[in-house]
């Protein structure tokens, strides 16, 4: 699927709103990044190259998670910085994914997002609930590139 044709799929502000709502409940960071164009490759390794470039590993617990999606490649991936993964463990990142591909073949992609950073911001607040009033250390719009 071409990209311009999966974003315009996408319900932007609620996908958004997903994300400002777990992050009321942790001090964890999550973002969305969509590829335009081909991905050759793997999207696990091309996530975790965004997620360095997007400056994710430099939050204040190393609690970031990247939710990569490669629309025209029909490919994506989830990342979670160091110690977010210590916590949950490659097990958790893998059934969000195959949560993911459900809705991804019903073309359900909005309902797809919105599900797993719900998911995300779960283990998120368990393992790093907010406190007190903590700033936003990453936008929180999608992130095209």
């Amino acid at each position: 699927m071409r990209t311009k044709e999966f974003l315009s799929k996408l319900e932007h502000d609620r996908i958004i709103r997903a994300i400002q709502e777990a992050e009321t409940k942790t001090s964890g960071e999550i973002r969305v990044y969509i590829q335009r164009g081909n991905l050759n490759g793997d999207a696990l390794a091309a996530a975790q190259k965004k997620f360095h470039k997007l400056g994710m590993h430099r939050t204040g617990e190393r609690n970031g998670v990247l939710i990569f999606v490669a629309p025209r490649a029909h490919k994506f991936a989830v990342v979670g910085d160091k110690t977010i993964h210590e916590k949950c463990g490659e097990q958790f990142w893998l059934r969000v994914v195959e949560a993911m591909r459900a809705h991804f073949r019903n073309e359900k992609f909005s309902d797809a997002l919105v599900e797993a950073i719900e998911e995300v911001g779960k283990v998120l607040a368990a393992h790093f609930p907010r406190k007190g009033i903590a700033g936003n250390e990453l936008p929180d719009q999608i992130v095209e590139g």
